[in-house]
């Protein structure tokens, strides 16, 4: 106050303590500002305690309503009827392959009006600094933010940024692990499955060509030597590559060099043969992804329920036998050492049995989980019957994952690379598609993983 307000030609006056820089300070003004500073200190520590109790106890932080979201009288997050929509088709058209700037656009010309300006004509706020003058004109900052953001998919995220003192108001980015996840807190406008799919094409590259549209493949094609993922480069001809190998991150020694089209007509020979197949053939169809997804059959699944039971009725068996004990304790039947000792023993069983039961249980709902996928890709192979061309709705509703291998013969302009499809009837592996792309034909054979 002293250096910095007399080097620029400030003039400060504190009426009720009687300060005036023009008169000179005072000896008791430097005392005053150092209380002054201790109490501000001391406030900010009592409100960051609170906000952290708030936010560990899975209460949302956050003082500003997100766009698509209202709060109701209890001043939780419930879906807004207006804007909710609006945020599940943003969602909607990014997993369809939209680009950000197309997506704003599209927003643009319907004449929807952006997030901070929805707000002040709701309740007067400037929060978001609204553009009165452009109200339609979405930014590309806007929609991706909306994109990355949990809160669609009904979790709470707590903590994501911070402040490293009281006296700067400068937020920073905080690290992965000091973020507090919650989910299913509140009711969710997008389901966790296209939020995770919009993540996923995220993941990968996410320019946008001439006409708007990001790449259908992005986050679904990987190298299958180092695992890396295929970046495509727009060319002349058009072509993917191993990001492992162009940026020396692996140790993958070519580039697994594919053209667009050949991927392209690969993979739609592919999605056509194989629903096809699962049409024709839907019985045969389910009892060989059964078989190769899970290796489980249902008398296997009947046979795990079966114990799962038996695994129950012993717990409670257990639990039996322990109140007996301390019952026979108390009235003096058994010596209390007898009692430690024999509680303990089927204490000890019991967290055994707990253990066991929990492993089975997360088998039984992976073997479900298995069988749904399977009759869910029958019912879109029904769905989908007429494949002119490969869309991002037909990728992301029958393909999980694509690895490109190297041609056996390097630099050959005749031999094709080796492409392993995997498909959303298994869960982890399964049946694939070998897939080999040449100029001269397609090449496609079910395999066993």
């Amino acid at each position: 106050m002293e250096l910095v307000f007399p080097a620029y030609d400030v003039r400060f006056i504190a009426i009720t303590d009687g300060v005036d820089s023009a008169n000179g300070f005072n000896e008791m003004s430097g005392i005053r500002n150092l209380f002054n500073d201790m109490y501000a200190r001391d406030t900010s520590k009592k409100i960051r305690a609170v906000q952290r109790a708030k936010g560990e106890r899975g209460e949302r932080v956050g003082t500003t309503t997100p766009y698509g979201y209202m709060k109701d009288s209890e001043k939780h997050l419930v879906p807004d009827p207006e804007t909710a929509p609006v945020v599940k088709r943003i969602f909607e058209m990014s997993a369809d392959g939209k680009g950000s700037r197309k997506i704003c656009d599209i927003l643009s010309a319907e004449r929807i009006l952006t997030p901070s300006m929805y707000s002040f004509s709701k309740s007067g706020s400037r929060a978001g600094n609204p553009n009165i003058s452009s109200p339609y004109r979405w930014s590309v900052k806007t929609v991706r933010s909306m994109l990355k953001n949990r809160i669609y998919c009904g979790d709470t995220v707590n903590f994501s940024t911070y402040t490293k003192s009281y006296k700067l108001k400068k937020t920073l980015k905080n690290d992965p692990e000091n973020i507090l996840i919650f989910e299913n807190t509140h009711e969710a406008i997008v389901s966790r499955k296209l939020f995770d799919l919009v993540q996923k094409r995220y993941d990968g590259r996410k320019k946008a060509d001439s006409l708007g549209d990001t790449d259908k493949f992005a986050g679904y094609l990987y190298c299958a030597d180092c695992g890396a993922r295929m970046y495509l480069r727009r060319r002349e001809i058009n072509n993917y590559s191993c990001s492992g190998h162009s940026k020396r991150g692996t140790d993958c020694t070519s580039a697994h060099y594919i053209r667009a089209t050949e991927i392209e007509r690969v993979v739609l020979a592919a999605l056509r043969q194989v629903t096809q197949y699962a049409r024709e053939n839907s019985d045969i169809f389910y009892e060989q992804a059964m078989q190769r997804g899970e290796e489980e059959s249902k008398r296997q699944l009947r046979d795990t329920q079966k114990q799962q039971n038996e695994l129950n009725a012993r717990i409670n068996q257990l639990d039996n036998i322990i109140a007996t004990l301390y019952e026979d304790s108390v009235i003096g039947r058994i010596t209390p050492e007898r009692y430690d000792q024999l509680s303990a023993k089927y204490e000890r069983e019991q967290a055994e049995i707990k253990a066991k039961l929990e492993k089975i249980t997360e088998q039984i709902e992976s073997q479900k989980l298995c069988e749904s996928c399977v009759h869910k890709f029958i019912q879109n192979a029904w769905r989908f019957i007429e494949m002119p061309k490969l869309t991002p709705e037909l990728l992301r509703t029958f393909i999980k994952r694509i690895e490109i291998h190297e041609k056996e013969h390097k630099f050959s302009r005749s031999c094709g690379n080796r492409i392993d499809i995997y498909f959303t009837f298994s869960l982890e592996s399964g049946m694939i598609i070998d897939g080999t792309a040449s100029n001269e034909q397609t090449e496609t054979t079910l395999l066993a993983s």
